[in-house]
């Protein structure tokens, strides 16, 4: 039997260039919003202030996405380099870029053709181009795009500040676009993506957006008639955005530190169970307890104990931000999509030691949160009992109205529906059959040309069921009462009529 070597004698060495299908694996974890956040993280690495994403629409189908920026640009060097799989760039100290895959991964998990145009300053514009199914056929050659094309589509007058410099990145073929020009099909899926995607790019970004250090705009463009809609701004999330805190006392900072190892937990509690956006952000606020990594301002993970603690219920009114700037070695690994963050072993010590000035632990502080959860829920309890809604408002508005405020026993659920009026009165109060009735002469107004549904204008009628709900209470209207649905009435009436004029 031979010996054991150490050494690995070696002769030759060949070239071996990765399968073009490995392409296709790239960025499998993306999600829509997570890959237009990762090309928004080149845009502030490139110094831009404005970001703009731009679907279009050809003959009523949905067919391109632009993202454009007001950034440095790239000169042919650079771009030959962001173009190339696995290329890394030279990353500046606060720069969120990491892997060199960003760009491509985040594109090729949604598109199967990228094209990217940039100009630097004192460069001309320069394009290149991807696409899947060129590169399965002939391998690794990038498409060069001739100068015309590219300076046409730089300059395309695009609805963000000029730098004389900034980068376009184009996707074509995207598997998330409805295949259908059904209008009303096409629509939903226009609104359900902008809204996702400005709610996680707003708390993924908060701190930059609130800072006025960027700004991001979506908009939709109709190709067959030149139109651009309204920008749609992307405003900040910001998960610690309370009005006032839950105990007076925090936040505070717990700190660690072992040995060369150092770290630092903002410990907040929010004041109770709300329906802000804030609080809820993109799910049930029970799964948003937890731990809330920063790296350079960037959000990368929102909520999850790690280990640290065990999740709860009574726990969450308990988040703690935590900041990786520094990227402790051996401590934190964040996966490719920057959605999550893995941690060490020594992460769990530096919890355990963490304390705050006055020397309390995170346990003790976990105690705490859990004390003022029950406190929060005691007032809650003492909140006037009403009567819930039912038909007509969709039901997560209705599921927050049961959460939030105590229910009348044994009174039907009031239902709000539309109906053609003979006269031209906003609403009418129909207390034996517990229904709010809307005139419909103003339902296509007040939709702005949208399909309507049974759960049509949630924030106009939700507004209308806490104004006029206390009057379907009680056997009778009181003199008090009817007094204020003719006040209301009459504004409500001549406001509406004000708006369709």
């Amino acid at each position: 039997m031979a010996e054991w070597s150490q050494e690995i004698p070696t002769g030759s060495s060949i070239d071996l260039p990765p399968d073009p299908r490995a392409l296709d694996a790239l960025g499998r974890n993306h999600s829509l919003e997570t890959a237009i956040a990762d090309l928004v993280d080149n845009a502030i690495d490139a110094g831009a202030s404005h970001v703009l994403i731009q679907l279009v629409k050809v003959r009523g189908r949905l067919r391109t996405l632009y993202v454009v920026d007001n950034g440095r640009g790239m000169t042919p060097e650079s771009i030959d380099t962001a173009m190339t799989v696995g290329g890394q760039r030279e990353y500046g100290k606060g720069d969120l870029g990491h892997f060199g895959l960003g760009l491509k991964a985040a594109s090729f998990s949604q598109a199967r053709s990228l094209t990217v145009m940039s100009r630097a300053a004192g460069h001309e514009a320069v394009g290149r181009r991807w696409r899947l199914n060129r590169v399965a056929q002939r391998g690794f050659a990038c498409d060069v795009l001739p100068g015309p094309f590219v300076e046409e589509e730089v300059n395309r007058g695009w609805r963000i500040p000029s730098t004389g410099a900034g980068t376009v990145i184009r996707w074509d073929d995207i598997v998330a676009f409805p295949d259908t020009d059904d209008l009303k099909r096409v629509e939903t899926f226009i609104s359900h993506t902008v809204t996702t995607a400005c709610q996680h790019l707003g708390m993924v970004f908060h701190r930059f957006l609130q800072d006025d250090r960027l700004a991001v705009d979506f908009e939709i463009y109709d190709a067959d008639t030149a139109l651009t809609g309204p920008s749609i701004p992307v405003t900040p999330l910001d998960p610690f955005g309370y009005s006032r805190s839950g105990r007076t006392d925090f936040p505070q900072t717990f700190d660690a530190q072992i040995g060369d190892l150092r770290i630092a937990f903002r410990c907040h509690l929010w004041p109770g169970r709300s329906s802000t956006s804030q609080f809820r952000l993109s799910g049930n606020p029970i799964d948003h307890q937890g731990l809330y990594f920063y790296r350079r301002d960037r959000l990368l993970q929102a909520g999850g104990w790690l280990g640290v603690y065990a999740p709860h219920r009574r726990l969450q009114l308990a988040r703690v931000e935590v900041d990786i700037d520094n990227d402790v070695v051996g401590m934190f690994q964040m996966n490719p999509e920057k959605s999550r963050v893995l941690v060490g072993p020594e992460f769990a010590r530096l919890a355990a030691a963490a304390r705050s000035p006055n020397g309390a632990s995170l346990g003790d502080y976990f105690d705490i949160a859990e004390q003022v959860f029950k406190t929060s829920n005691v007032r809650s309890a003492k909140r006037a009992a009403m009567i819930h809604p039912g038909a007509g408002l969709p039901p997560r508005v209705r599921a927050t109205i049961q959460r939030e405020v105590p229910a009348i026993r044994g009174e039907q659920p009031i239902d709000i529906r539309w109906s053609t009026f003979t006269d031209d009165l906003f609403f009418q109060v129909d207390r034996e059959e517990r229904i709010l009735w809307l005139n419909k002469r103003y339902r296509k107004l007040l939709l702005g040309g949208k399909h309507g549904g049974l759960n049509d204008l949630p924030l106009l009628k939700s507004l209308l069921y806490l104004l006029l709900e206390n009057t379907f209470e009680g056997d009778y209207l009181g003199s008090r009462d009817k007094d204020n649905i003719d006040l209301w009435q009459t504004i409500l009436t001549a406001a509406v009529q004000a708006e369709r004029q």
